[in-house]
């Protein structure tokens, strides 16, 4: 019989355990408090959970090759280098560097192949918005799909509410998918902030716990070439999160799940 820990575990001495750091005199002492705090090992679990979907998203970003420009601006930083003792001035320099890569960079892989052959791009500038929009689609799918307590800002009891405060908040008459017939049932949404304006998720989950996300909102512009008023379905995969867009009259949709891609598709459709 477990019995109840003299104090519960804080938030610093969970995502301790998460990140396995500390002494390991400490997480020793933490993994015996956390075999009696049931709560907290449900916290710790979900925890784990997210931070394992957010390392699949960006690994393939490790095995990448560093974009020339980013070499050039690495390479300029060295150059000007004129003293060791003043090493510090350029660490604005470097964490720029990184932060262009992780951003830049994790945006640009895999984009260029749809369907297994090249896809056609009127300019990489034309194209940004709706890679920035799927990477974002992505990234909350990562955060939110593992969520255990609060998956949801408003849950679909509350539908019709749900329906009415996203369509308010990104000023379009919105429609929540029945997916029900594939075996997905709507768990609820939230409301998240985007490049142009308020984006929405919707929660869809099936019998064995598997969750989908559908992600939504105004794109900034429409791609050269394309016409506003045309939808088009294009397939994406981020590390372990593959996920189907579609951008009609200006407005973008991204299904993400960790499902194959023909049961995206079919659920997308």
């Amino acid at each position: 019989m477990n019995r109840k820990p003299d104090r519960p575990l804080s938030d610093d001495e969970l995502h301790a355990l998460v990140d396995g750091q500390g002494p390991l005199d400490d997480l020793a002492a933490l993994q015996m408090r956390l075999a009696d705090d049931p709560d907290a090992q449900a916290r710790l679990a979900q925890w784990q959970r997210q931070r394992d979907a957010l390392q699949r998203l960006h690994a393939q970003v490790l095995s990448e090759a560093v974009p020339a420009n980013l070499l050039q601006a690495a390479q300029a930083g060295n150059a000007v280098r004129t003293s060791s003792n003043h090493w510090w001035r350029y660490g604005g320099m470097a964490a720029g560097v990184v932060m262009a890569f992780g951003a830049g960079w994790l945006a640009n892989a895999n984009w260029q192949k749809v369907g297994g052959r090249e896809a056609t791009a009127p300019s990489m500038a034309s194209a940004q918005p709706e890679r920035e929009f799927v990477r974002q689609a992505v990234l909350a799918h990562a955060v939110y799909a593992p969520e255990i307590r609060h998956p949801v800002e408003v849950s679909a009891q509350e539908q019709k509410h749900l329906v009415q405060w996203l369509s308010k908040r990104l000023d379009k008459p919105l429609k929540v998918p029945d997916l029900t017939a594939q075996g997905f049932d709507l768990v609820g949404g939230r409301l998240l902030p985007g490049e142009a304006g308020a984006r929405a998720q919707f929660m869809f989950q099936d019998a064995t716990g598997q969750r989908v996300t559908l992600y939504l909102g105004t794109m900034e512009s429409v791609a050269a070439g394309v016409s506003g008023k045309e939808t088009r379905f294009r397939f994406e995969s981020q590390a372990a999160i593959p996920s189907f867009y579609w951008v009609d009259q200006g407005f973008g949709y991204a299904l993400a799940g960790q499902l194959p891609r023909a049961s995206l598709m079919q659920l997308a459709q």
